[in-house]
């Protein structure tokens, strides 16, 4: 380890930045974050420094060049300059004076560098390469932020203000390392980090009366949407769910790929449904889910697309919610939005449609009875859902409700993925594309002339794509 990372404390603590350029208004942005009160010291100081300093009382310029004598009496020194002589004189100094510094892009001269830095304060990260990748650096930083949700800091100071009162309460170390272990993993979290902080200090305060009285917590369910198949398209929210469930209930339409993103230690339970063959009763799926909350787990019910769009997922919160069992919803890129924007169909366009509308191709009884005054509208998309294996009479219902037999449509199969396969044709002979190309479920059916532009926009080339 060349560095050791440590984190300063420069409240109110006066620094020095020698350099008046635009490195120096950065550095001096960061100081001020931290409380420092900046001297700048350069021959030329530029505009914006300059601008920065009239409004803040904690900054100092001097245009002057740099002296040694200007060295005493900082607790800090970052030499900002594109001179190397300067910066040289800085560096050795400071050492005189014992004093840190840093010198900007010169880090074998000073004797700290500063790290990229993840501020969820009071909770803070920093990120080095030593000084060998400031861009490396970077990228590490972006990646780290985009898991740590904003709320992070307000979570630290809701822990900050109980672990007082819980270290009172629960007597030994192990027990108060499981009780914060829970709770900074659970329901606890995830409300803060939603932004009902109120609804959060309430969870925890029942946490901690349940703890007392050593009754089992009652567990969580998280419905979260997978999305219609690229793990990249998952939210940060719903990966952070996915992988802290003790047990995962999950569709047949969930990938493979997103599945192997949950915990590994997590409990997996198929509950896959395919026309005519549900591998588990949807009312069966309800009461598991309630079953196993109130065993005290942590459930990830896993869809694919979004729970709330043709995903049976307002009756399974509606059991949730009869039951007093906590929950969670995690919208998903449902499959119109996905396998539309993988396949270069835009679902509107002002050329070509000015409204969108979703169906699914059977009902609860299997049966198809839409409402085709409202599909047969000019200058609009038609997307179904679960469409496949009624599609002749699909497109025979709408050819005799008003829709040309030409009406361009499109078969998008396994949308998103690697296996993506797209074909386009038109009402007439979409049940034939089917058949000469053996095309299977998950499918989705893409009614209008929007259809028209794949060729133009497409731009995901899993597998060719087919023209009738």
């Amino acid at each position: 380890m060349k560095y050791l990372p440590i984190f300063l404390d420069l409240q109110h603590n006066p620094c020095l930045i020698v350099g008046g350029g635009e490195v120096a208004r950065r550095k001096l942005r960061l100081l001020r974050q931290a409380g420092a009160l900046v001297t700048v010291i350069a021959p030329r100081i530029c505009d914006l420094l300059q601008s920065t300093a009239k409004t803040d009382e904690g900054i100092t310029l001097l245009q002057q060049p740099f002296t040694t004598q200007a060295m005493d009496g900082f607790a800090l020194v970052i030499a900002a300059t594109n001179q190397t002589d300067v910066n040289a004189k800085v560096a050795e100094a400071a050492r005189a004076y014992n004093i840190p510094v840093n010198i900007v892009d010169q880090p074998r001269l000073g004797n700290f560098i500063l790290p990229s830095i993840i501020d969820r304060s009071p909770v803070q990260i920093a990120v080095s390469t030593a000084g060998t990748s400031p861009v490396l650096a970077r990228l590490l930083r972006t990646r780290l932020e985009s898991m740590l949700p904003a709320n992070y800091g307000q979570l630290a100071e809701l822990v900050a203000r109980y672990r007082g009162k819980v270290a009172q309460l629960l007597g030994t170390v192990p027990e108060r390392r499981r009780f914060w272990e829970r709770e900074l993993q659970g329901r606890v979290a995830e409300l803060v980090f939603s932004g009902q902080a109120k609804a959060a200090e309430h969870s925890l305060q029942k946490s901690i009366d349940q703890a007392t009285r050593q009754t089992e917590p009652t567990g969580e369910v998280y419905l979260v949407g997978a999305g219609p198949g690229d793990p990249d398209l998952l939210t940060f929210r719903a990966l952070r769910l996915m992988q802290q469930a003790d047990v995962v209930l999950y569709d047949r339409l969930v990938s493979p790929p997103i599945l192997e993103m949950t915990r590994r230690d997590a409990e997996r339970i198929y509950v896959g449904k395919e026309r005519a063959n549900h591998a588990v009763p949807q009312e069966q799926i309800n009461d598991m889910l309630v079953r196993l909350a109130k065993t005290g787990k942590r459930v990830l019910r896993l869809k694919g697309g979004d729970p709330f769009m043709f995903g049976r997922g307002g009756e399974e919160i509606g059991k949730l919610a009869k039951s007093g069992i906590s929950f969670q919803v995690v919208p998903g890129i449902t499959a119109a939005a996905g396998c539309a924007a993988y396949a270069g169909i835009p679902l509107t366009h002002r050329d070509h449609a000015q409204s969108c509308i979703f169906v699914t191709g059977h009902l609860r009884d299997g049966s198809i009875n839409l409402n085709w005054k409202i599909l047969t509208q000019p200058q609009q998309t038609v997307v179904i859902y679960m469409g496949l294996s009624g599609l002749p009479q699909l497109c025979s219902q709408l050819i005799e409700h008003g829709l040309a037999q030409d009406t361009p449509a499109a078969l998008v199969q396994q949308g998103t993925t690697s296996n993506q396969r797209v074909f386009t044709g038109n009402l007439g002979n979409l049940p034939d594309l089917v058949q000469n190309h053996s095309v299977k479920a998950p499918t989705l059916v893409i009614v209008g002339d929007v259809v028209k532009l794949h060729q133009q926009l497409s731009w995901f080339h899993a597998q060719p794509s087919q023209h009738a």
